[in-house]
Parts: C-alpha cells; structure tokens; sequence
C-alpha cells in the first residue's frame, strides 16, 4: 500500500510536490487561498481540500505531510505534524532560525518521526554525477569550491513575502544562499570558520538581495560564495577544485540553461586538461528522486540525509553573517 501524503501550502513548489510524490498518494491538501488547494485537489484523483492545516495534520489517513509555506510557518507546522504521528517533508530553509530548528528536532525526536529537508539541488544529474566521481577520488583531495547563485527578481519583487523579514527570516542568503551553503558542506563538510557580509543594494526592502560568504573547514578548505536577486541573467554556478582536476556544474535547466557538467582531469604533464562535458537537458526530476529516497528512509527507518542537521548547519552560517552585520 503506497504511503498517503497531505500537503500544505499549495503555490508554486506545494504544485512541483504534488506532482513528484515518487509513487506514493496525495490525499489532501490546504492552503490560506483555499481555490489553490482546491485546484491541487482536483488534478488528483483520491485528494481532498481541507480548510487549515490543522485539520490537516490531525488527519488518521496520513502518513507523511509535506510543508511547503512562507518561511515563519515552517517549524510550526512541522511540529504540528509530528505532534500528530506523521512523518514530514519540510522545504528549506526548516525555519528562520537555528532554535526554531532545534524546536522541530526535539518534536521529532519526542515523537520518533523523521523529517526530510527539501535540499533538492544534491538530486540535480550533473550534481549527483559530481558527487559519484568525488567519492571516486578522481580529482584527488579537495581544496576549495566556488558557487554563484542569482535571479533577477520581478517587478513588485520587494513586497513579495520574502521582502518581509518577520515572515521569511532574511533576504537572498536565507533562499537561495541555503543552497549554497548545503551543497558546500556537502562536498567539503563541516565549517569552523564564518566570514560573509550581506547588503541590499537595489531593491527597496529591509533585508538582503546580495550576500557575500568566505566558509572554512578545520582542514583549511574554502567555499567562496555568492547569492544574489540583482543578477538579472539567472544564473546557476557551482565549481569543485582538487588537486588533480575539477568539477563544474553550470545551470540548473529552465531559465538557469541546460544543466552541464564538465570534468577537467590534469594530465601527468599539466597543460590543457583532459575535458570531459556532459550535458543533462531533460526535465527536472530532482524533487521526485528526492522523495523517493524519503519514502525509503521511512521503509528502512534510517536518518535522511538531508535533514535536520543539514538544515541547522546552513542556518548557522546564515545566522553568524547577519549577526555580523548588525554588530557593524
């Protein structure tokens, strides 16, 4: 019998959920605008609308609910949830702050649930083919990653929820710069040192559109990054450095352009590498492997890998940088 999935928050990526459910079932959904639960209900055919997600989560039919609202109501929720007996499925960032992860944690923990983070880049093609040949040791030991990540917003972008910090926690460094973060550590593990600075330098709203970071290992290893909704051009930038070759991941599809991963292997004599460029333009199916493999943490009852932990760990650098900021 297919796991029962219910869902709340029904905009564009509660939409890119229902349709990515890895074999399981919606069987309902809620929104604060209830004609967008409704119309997720109606294009499946055993789901049901719901008025709140209080309703929902107290639902005896459900196995797993996935949250996918404005940042401030992601913790709430998610305890809500596993209060209920169910297992979640929480976008990134899991919070607006490290303690309100922690609070979803302990719920967890008391209730013995699990919880998947939506981390969804690390199920990306070229992403996962970097991480195979990295636990290759191909390129030999890393030392250092170089990420870049941007959109141009829209007109009105600065009234949009995420320009308001009590709903979403921060600016660009807690959207996209989450990401950035995760696949860092990811690929090179945990940080000691925190160095960033986060600016607005053109939209009209009180948190971030530009954040620097300077993120290091005890090893020394270094991530230097960049997010940013002034890029106007979207951009997708992800590039891997060891000592004899390197990685680097281009696009993420859509208006990110082809998704691309190009091996460069140093040759015994250096000079121009050995180059090796694989090209992934076929639809995203990085939420529903993602799923797929939370539905198979739940079978095998085993910790995701991109869980709570992950999703403190990326806080903790948001957090130190806008410490940083407001003690300058």
């Amino acid at each position: 019998m297919s796991m029962r999935v219910g869902i709340v928050g029904c905009g564009l990526i509660g939409r890119r959920r229902a349709g990515a459910l890895a074999g399981a079932t919606l069987a309902a959904c809620t929104d604060v605008d209830r004609s967008r639960a409704d119309a997720v209900a109606q294009a499946q055919t055993q789901a049901r609308a719901v008025g709140n997600f209080e309703e929902l989560v107290r639902s005896a039919d459900l196995d797993i609910v996935i949250v996918a609202t404005t940042n401030d109501m992601l913790a709430p929720i998610a305890i809500a949830a596993l209060e209920s007996g169910k297992h979640v499925f929480v976008e990134k960032p899991a919070g607006r702050t490290v303690e309100e992860i922690d609070r979803v944690t302990a719920a967890a923990s008391r209730q013995q649930k699990l919880v998947r983070v939506g981390f969804n880049h690390r199920y990306h093609p070229a992403l996962a083919a970097a991480r195979r040949i990295l636990d290759e040791g191909t390129i030999g030991p890393l030392m250092f990653v170089r990420g870049r990540y941007g959109h141009g917003g829209r007109p009105g972008y600065d009234r949009e929820w995420r320009a308001d910090v009590a709903r979403s926690g921060g600016g660009e460094l807690i959207d996209q710069g989450v990401h950035l973060i995760d696949l860092s550590r990811w690929v090179l593990g945990p940080f000691t040192q925190i160095d960033g600075a986060a600016h607005t330098y053109f939209w009209d709203m009180p948190v971030d559109d530009n954040a620097f970071l300077r993120l290091t290992t005890a090893a020394g290893q270094v991530a230097f990054l960049h997010v940013s909704c002034t890029e106007w051009k979207n951009l997708f930038s992800f590039e891997i450095y060891g000592r004899q070759g390197k990685l680097q991941i281009e696009g993420l599809g859509g208006s990110y352009g082809i998704e691309r991963l190009a091996h460069y292997q140093m040759r015994p004599d250096m000079g121009p590498p050995d180059t090796i460029i694989s090209e992934y333009p076929q639809p995203d199916r990085s939420w529903e492997i993602e799923f797929a493999e939370f539905l198979e943490d739940i079978r095998l009852a085993r910790q995701p890998a991109a869980g709570l932990d992950a999703a403190r760990a990326a806080l903790e650098v948001v957090e130190a940088v806008y410490a940083a900021g407001r003690r300058r």
